[in-house]
């Protein structure tokens, strides 16, 4: 009873993978704060659609995103273009919907995620800059300790970032060094400090421990990978794998992804703002020049007031005065804090909004890349342009607005800066693009190697055991529909590899049946009874395929902790493979032989 409810179990949750999916587009708000999937959205979207002469299956709709479900990839692909430019406002994306019966998801079944080897689409494999990392980090020392002295009035003579890493501050007289080096320590005791000494002058270099470095770094890669998390999601991509390599790059996969350019634009977009006071127009050497959009020079004051990394959200509106776009922003309490000081004790003067970004671009010398080991040297050029100057009007600190933006600029910045700001630029070192025509092609012949080596093995096994044999078979499918749904109910990524460890699960499984029947026949050639034989034949084996179980069971561990990609795919079906082959080989197949066996009086046995 036991086996028998848990086959039927496991069938109803492996079922769903035999549904297949609909090529659909996914529709999602821009931003979550004031966009919604309303009835009027459907209502405009199954318009537009009519209006096209476009025939979909079915719209489903949740409160997070509505998704139209078509009967081929060309009318997906019609309905992407058109929806994408007649509700620009929206995030529009192609997708891929599983084909679940709506009863069967009510009970929670969903099939597994089919992997970029298998969808298609596109894979990066980015390099983090954390030279640029630690330069940001140094920056941001700078800006909180002139702020630190100026609130303590510890008076510098000037400030620096040193080429060979760290800042120095340079003081008139020793007083004062030693003042500010008591509130470095009490504010950051981890610095290292070191002073130097000239004539009439006293500098303090301060620079980040080794320590530091290394969690500055981890930190690093913490944001950028939470960056491109948040970037993809915007984007609207099903089932993406954004994980670690090593210590300063990242692996990105976006199954069902073909427009490779877009998903570049926006994952390796280092773009942030600043917001600064301009300097005043009688001491403009205590600021520093700035271009605006037009090549104008614009002088600003060094202080930052808030940075790109303490905005919380953004999003692409129109200016109510103006009727022109603008870029809603909102600022962390820190951010807010800052601003709000600033802004109160500046009314009626001007803010600029600066932004930044960098552009990764190939080394030139005479017209010619240079070339470095046979690879062409990329440069890193920080552009910083003043996209906004307007007077601050009133005091004001967690939410305004930047204006003096075209549409398709305000909805960009939005969305990288909703994102979140990258720590540190990338470098796309990687790149590969698998069509869906591959991806299917990939599947069929996965799915064709799984069946021939299962039937194979079912012939194998009735020749050689005959009604022992058929029970192993019986015992091999349950298997093989155990693993499919647990799979399926952890909603784990099947790839290639994955399916390379179905196949072996298949052998293994039945290689423990192999090692019982054995010992079955040789209880017999003893001159043992067939209930003896059959006994005696699942008791001894049974420590021989656990051991060689558990001993699979530890290397599939390892591969799992130290792989990453497709060779973690690979561990799981190999690691459940090896827990349902131990169920249904052992469990299964005596309970099997002792129902059809137990109570008769036997003489022989078929095997």
């Amino acid at each position: 009873m036991l086996i028998a409810i848990v086959i039927a179990v496991c069938s109803l949750y492996a079922m769903p993978n035999l549904f297949g999916e609909d090529p659909s587009v996914q529709i999602s708000p821009a931003y979550a704060r004031n966009m919604k999937i309303t009835d009027s959205l459907q209502e405009r979207v199954e318009g537009i659609l009519k209006d096209s002469n476009i025939e979909y299956s079915r719209i489903d709709r949740t409160a997070k995103h509505m998704l139209i479900r078509f009967k081929d990839n060309a009318t997906q692909l019609t309905a992407f273009t058109t929806l994408k430019e007649s509700i620009s406002e929206y995030i529009v994306a192609q997708n891929l919907a599983p084909a679940t019966p709506k009863w069967l998801r009510s009970l929670g079944g969903s099939p597994m995620y089919l992997g970029l080897d298998l969808r298609g689409g596109v894979h990066f494999l980015m390099q983090i800059d954390m030279e640029t990392a630690v330069k940001h980090d140094e920056e941001t020392l700078i800006n909180d300790f002139r702020t630190l002295f100026r609130e303590k009035k510890v008076r510098y003579k000037s400030n620096t970032q040193l080429k060979t890493g760290g800042v120095q501050f340079t003081f008139l007289n020793l007083s004062t060094r030693e003042k500010a080096k008591k509130l470095v320590k009490s504010e950051q005791p981890d610095l290292i400090i070191v002073e130097q000494d000239e004539p009439g002058i006293y500098r303090l270099n301060l620079s980040f421990s080794e320590k530091t470095l290394k969690e500055n770094a981890q930190k690093a890669l913490e944001q950028n990978i939470t960056t491109l998390r948040n970037r993809v999601n915007e984007l609207g991509v099903a089932e993406p794998v954004i994980q670690r390599q090593g210590n300063d790059r990242i692996v990105v996969q976006l199954p069902g992804v073909q427009d490779t350019a877009r998903a570049k634009e926006i994952l390796g977009a280092t773009a942030t703002l600043e917001f600064r006071l301009l300097a005043d127009e009688d001491n403009k050497l205590s600021g520093r020049e700035y271009k605006r959009r037009d090549g104008e020079p614009v002088f600003l004051k060094r202080r930052v007031i808030a940075t790109g990394d303490q905005i919380n959200d953004a999003a692409a509106t129109i200016d109510q005065r103006t009727g022109r776009p603008a870029a809603v922003v909102r600022l962390d309490s820190k951010g807010a804090k800052s601003m709000f000081a600033t802004t109160r004790k500046n009314v009626g003067k001007r803010m600029a909004v600066v932004f930044i970004n960098y552009l990764m671009q190939t080394k030139m010398i005479d017209g010619q890349p240079v070339i470095v080991d046979g690879k062409p040297v990329i440069t890193r050029e920080k552009q910083e342009e003043v996209i906004n100057v307007a007077t601050i009007q009133e005091e004001f600190g967690k939410n305004f607005q930047i204006t003096g933006l075209t549409s398709a600029e305000a909805n960009n910045l939005a969305l990288l800066l909703r994102a979140g700001a990258l720590k540190a630029p990338m470098e796309i070192i990687e790149e590969r693009t698998i069509g869906p025509s591959l991806g299917k092609e990939n599947i069929e012949l996965g799915l064709i190697s799984i069946m021939l080596g299962f039937i194979s093995v079912m012939i194998f096994m009735l020749l050689r055991y005959k009604a022992f044999g058929m029970i192993a078979n019986i015992a091999l499918l349950a298997n093989v529909i155990i693993l499919v749904a647990l799979l399926s109910l952890i909603q784990a990524t099947l790839t290639l590899p994955g399916m390379a460890g179905i196949v072996l699960t298949l052998g293994m499984a039945v290689d423990a049946n192999v090692l019982i029947f054995e010992k079955i026949r040789e209880e017999i050639a003893n001159g043992n009874s067939p209930q003896t034989s059959i006994h005696m034949g699942y008791e001894k084996a049974f420590i021989t395929i656990f051991d060689s179980n558990l001993t699979t069971l530890i290397a599939a561990i390892m591969l799992f902790g130290f792989g990453t990609g497709p060779i973690k795919g690979f561990a799981i079906t190999l690691s459940l493979g090896i827990i349902t082959s131990m169920f249904t080989a052992i469990m299964g197949t005596r309970a099997v032989v002792n129902f059809a066996y137990g109570s008769r009086r036997l003489t022989k046995l078929s095997i």
